[in-house]
């Protein structure tokens, strides 16, 4: 049989994502026929999921450098500068990913391993994992497939919460959407956050002494089972409704925490010996990937013996135990010369065989001087090739075509504000949160200022005795994605900028998850290459740190094609961000409550007519495009600034972004906020008929403050005025309409849970 033949049945019979001239492009690399685990190994590496081969070139076009960037995107996750505090300096250390396939098969696995995973990625810098967030979307709870897209949201929450949960992070809030184009592929995009000390950043690779002294690759972890095989292959493909069951890992958030506590331990002993090491946790391509990687980019070597991995099934075939993506494992280089000190942290002191039937550490490799890649397996050598042909991956340039929209408005608008505001707040894109959120842990390390739901950011204090405070948000928006990828990227950074802003904190870093179709078309390439152009506009303008014209730099993500089944077309251009914001001093940050009745309530930006893709058209009129908000990166910033400088000199009482549902749906927003035992409303000056004044999102703020602060404000910019004032009424009105809140408060709060949870879909 011809090469090209065995390479073509290879293919079909291990159901291999490689292109059969990816495949002899590996037999030229190896001067042969690749072995099965050669195979799977480049089929893993050589992936969308790992490679990026069809978006390198692209994501060049995003910021990545500023000055208070420490480590940009390439390794495990990101990291900038946060603040000094008792002799020491302070990074945070942030990481995004998808597990969007995995969790449509099966959502409780599927989800919490995306957890499980982003989590492993902080921890291996060397950081105290202190938060994360969920980014989710789901298919039409109420549509033809909404059976299927309810019990996907059931299943990813309760994934999300039993792994978060059981681990000790808590969970920082998110965004969660419904939008029919995800009734086949949900997305399920996760953050993970941590604080590391400076001088006790963790690398992913060998470090140079290597070069000069023997290390060796330390396992450690779970067993090694059969889960997870072809994961990262499995993501790089259109999506079957049956397909890929095998392909999700199995979560253990217990043996993590076990596992978190002793990695520290280790950690600790090796930078108190002053000892260089890498550290990495094995993900996507499992013990392969880690273990090229960490070589590969440390200029090295490595021989690996499969013989001494510990293994939860006997007889398991060589690709298996090399690339199946068994949870709860890390991968350590150390000198050999401290290797059993290493071990005897784990598999005595915190007796780690006893935790879990097999777990524990165990050298597998040594590193080499010699740049090649060779595994043994029962006494043969079953992959031989140079190492630098696993990492350097592959690059697609894809073609791409422009798909634009015709811009199309409704023929009539008709404003009825107490009618609209109920029908926006009580539909599903409106309803409060809150039964998503609730599943959640949000407070555990006891270091939560604001909790979900109660600012625009939750704000958390995370160094112990340092008043600096983190604020994070993430933010994308479908609606918009579908009339224009370009303002969709732009808006995604920009409302998670204002949800930051909002609370007091100066934006500092920004990582992002663009989820897309299929690449290969170019159509779907277009919407992309779109995407990352706004993401990377708005973050160049919207740089509120460091230096004059710094950008805000996008320090870690992730990318996920092929978010599309055989059966439907692709979802909707969805790039999603989220951004990280320090405030000094905790105490100073400000939520979105109402206070005293007889405040103001200040415009920050004027409303424009630019109401495409709004809840105001979807909910209300039935029209789903329109002209889109511009994205004015000027001002924004412009506004950014007066926000903060008004959250600094103490004179907001709340603040509120303008986004989904306009003006009049944030004040309603900020009054449903407020105390229980003395709720507040507001009343807008003048008459407030107009459509563009209530329900436009062209972005803007809302700010609370006194009389005598609006008074006292000199050189007011063009864009702020007086919208109306706080009163003790539970209601949003002007001197024409009057909605009272107490009417729809009940259900606006509950009806996500009837409908998701107790499916009670017939309202």
């Amino acid at each position: 049989m011809k090469l090209r033949d065995e390479l073509k049945e290879a293919i079909s019979n291990r159901r291999l994502a490689m292109t059969l001239e990816e495949a002899e492009k590996l037999a030229g690399y190896v001067g042969r026929m690749p072995t099965p685990l050669e195979l799977h190994l480049f089929d893993t590496m050589w992936s969308e999921h790992c490679s990026y081969k069809s978006s390198r070139s692209v994501l060049k076009l995003l910021p990545t450098h500023a000055s208070s960037v420490v480590v940009g995107p390439g390794e495990d996750a990101g990291i900038v500068k946060f603040t000094d505090h008792d002799g020491f300096s302070w990074d945070l250390v942030v990481a995004h990913e998808s597990h969007n396939h995995p969790s449509q098969v099966l959502p409780v696995e599927g989800a919490a391993t995306g957890i499980g995973g982003i989590v492993r990625d902080v921890y291996c810098m060397g950081a105290r994992v202190t938060g994360s967030l969920d980014l989710l979307r789901f298919g039409d709870p109420l549509g033809n497939s909404g059976e299927k897209s309810r019990a996907i949201c059931r299943g990813v929450v309760e994934g999300i919460w039993k792994y978060g949960n059981a681990l000790g992070v808590p969970n920082l809030g998110g965004d969660t959407r419904f939008h029919e184009g995800f009734d086949d592929n949900c997305l399920v995009n996760v953050v993970s956050l941590g604080f590391v000390r400076h001088d006790r950043i963790v690398h992913s690779f060998v470090p140079a002494e290597a070069h000069e002294e023997q290390y060796v690759l330390i396992l450690v972890g779970k067993p090694t089972d059969d889960t997870g095989f072809g994961g990262a292959t499995f993501a790089s493909a259109d999506l079957e409704d049956e397909s890929g069951q095998g392909a999700v890992q199995v979560a253990d958030p217990f043996l993590k925490r076990v596992l978190s506590e002793a990695n520290l331990k280790v950690l600790d002993f090796l930078f108190d010996r002053g000892i260089s090491f890498g550290f990495k946790d094995l993900g996507a391509g499992g013990i392969a990937c880690v273990t090229s990687e960490l070589a590969a980019h440390g200029n090295l070597g490595i021989e690996v013996n499969l013989d001494l991995v510990p293994v939860s099934i006997p007889d398991l075939p060589s690709e298996i135990i090399a690339c199946a993506e068994t949870q709860e494992r890390y991968g350590l280089a150390v000198p050999q010369s401290i290797s059993a000190e290493v071990l005897e942290i784990y598999n005595e002191q915190y007796e780690m065989p006893g935790l879990f039937p097999g777990a524990g550490a165990t050298v597998i490799g040594t590193f080499t001087k010699e740049p090649f890649y060779r595994v043994r397996s029962r006494g043969k050598v079953v992959a031989n090739t140079p190492i630098e042909y696993i990492t350097e991956g592959i690059i697609y340039e894809r073609d791409w075509e422009p798909s634009q929209l015709a811009v199309i408005e409704p023929d009539s608008r008709p404003c009825d504000p107490p009618e609209d505001l109920s029908k926006m707040l009580l539909s599903i894109d409106g309803v409060s949160r809150s039964p998503v959120w609730s599943y959640y842990d949000s407070e555990v390390q006891g270091n939560t200022h604001f909790r979900p739901g109660e600012a625009d950011a939750c704000v958390t204090v995370p160094i112990p005795g340092c008043r600096a405070g983190l604020a994070v948000s993430g933010d994308g928006n479908p609606w918009i994605g579908e009339l224009d990828p370009f303002l969709a990227g732009a808006h995604a950074v920009g409302e998670a900028v204002r949800n930051v802003v909002a609370t007091g904190a100066v934006p500092i870093a920004a990582t992002d998850c663009l989820n897309y179709g299929n690449p290969e078309k170019a159509d779907v390439f277009w919407q992309f290459r779109r995407g990352v152009e706004g993401i990377a506009a708005a973050c160049e303008e919207l740089g509120l740190e460091g230096d004059e014209g710094e950008p805000l730099p996008i320090v870690s993500g992730n990318v996920s094609f092929y978010n599309q089944s055989s059966n439907g077309g692709a979802i909707p251009p969805s790039p999603i961000v989220a951004v990280f914001g320090r405030i000094n001093d905790f105490t100073r940050s400000t939520d979105i409550s109402l206070k005293a009745p007889g405040n103001l309530i200040i415009l920050v930006g004027n409303r424009r007519d630019e109401l495409g893709g709004s809840l105001f058209y979807r909910t209300c009129i039935g029209h789903k495009g329109g002209r889109v908000p511009a994205f004015r990166g000027k001002l924004e910033r412009e506004m950014a600034r007066f926000v903060l400088e008004c959250c600094e000199a103490g004179i907001s009482r709340s603040v509120h972004d303008i986004s989904e549902g306009g003006l009049i749906t944030a004040a309603a927003e900020m009054a449903i906020a407020s105390r229980h035992d003395a709720r507040r409303g507001i009343v807008f000056d003048g008459s407030a008929l107009d459509p563009v004044f209530l329900y436009s999102e062209t972005p803007g703020y809302l700010i609370e403050m006194s009389q005598e602060s609006w008074n006292a404000l000199e050189n007011k910019p063009e864009f702020l005025s007086v919208a109306g004032r706080v009163t003790d009424e539970f209601s949003i009105a002007s001197s024409r309409w009057r909605m009272d809140l107490w009417v729809i408060l009940e259900e606006y709060t509950n009806r996500l849970d009837r409908i998701i949870w107790r499916e009670e879909v017939t309202e």
